[in-house]
């Protein structure tokens, strides 16, 4: 058993980590539906006070060890696999849409739908969700290209409002490199029209250097 907080967790066999990984798939599923009915409901009041009650009841039994802040989940194939708790992959998250990713031939693509929980304007998806879609897929299309960096500048352009509850599709892709720096290109479409662009980025990503990357990530066994 670990000793802190900051001690890394027991190691695991991959059926192990296999059951854990759905256990926390199951239990996303069923709070993304509770976050999705919670901001739809027009429940009166009075019902809306229990259920806050039931749903105080139920995080106090949520007990044992908590994660630490920059400590990796066991369950987790950090920087260029499985992020079960992103608030975008993530399929233990209750913000994310989840997004399932691809490889195509030159990148990665990612399906996904947004529900009434990501709203902006009505019916339709935040901004900020389109941004942070893109920034998650084409900082994954760097891992996958064996470049993985972080994010410098993330250029947006909106073309047309991203509808919810509408399939998605999510391309991103390395477009260059210089010295550490990665160039990559994302576009945001609708499933059923996936040659009319919603919304379109252009990103620089940088890959910190062997220093660095042992003070951000610690947890990494070998970041050089």
């Amino acid at each position: 058993m670990p000793t802190s907080l900051t001690d890394p967790p027991a190691p695991r066999t991959s059926e192990e980590l296999e059951h854990r990984r759905a256990a926390i798939t199951r239990l996303g599923d069923e709070l993304r539906a509770l976050v999705e009915a919670t901001v739809r409901t027009a429940a009166t009041p009075q019902t809306l006070d229990r259920l806050a009650g039931d749903v105080r009841r139920l995080t106090g039994r949520l007990t044992g060890r908590r994660r630490a802040r920059a400590e990796i989940p066991e369950v987790d194939e950090f920087p260029a696999g499985t992020r079960i708790y992103s608030p975008v992959t993530g399929a233990g998250s209750p913000l994310a849409p989840p997004v399932r990713v691809t490889h195509t031939d030159d990148g990665l693509l990612g399906h996904c739908t947004l529900g009434f929980a990501h709203e902006g304007p009505p019916g339709y998806g935040h901004g900020g969700m389109s941004a942070l879609l893109l920034d998650e897929l084409m900082g994954r299309a760097c891992a996958a290209a064996g470049l993985p960096g972080l994010t410098v500048s993330l250029q947006m352009r909106y073309h047309r409002p991203v509808p919810l509850e509408t399939p998605l599709r999510i391309l991103a892709r390395v477009t260059g490199t210089d010295r550490r720096k990665v160039f990559v290109h994302g576009a945001v479409t609708a499933q059923e029209d996936p040659a009319t662009d919603l919304v379109t980025a252009d990103g620089v990503f940088v890959a910190p250097d062997a220093d660095r990357a042992r003070a951000l990530f610690p947890g990494l066994p070998d970041v050089s």
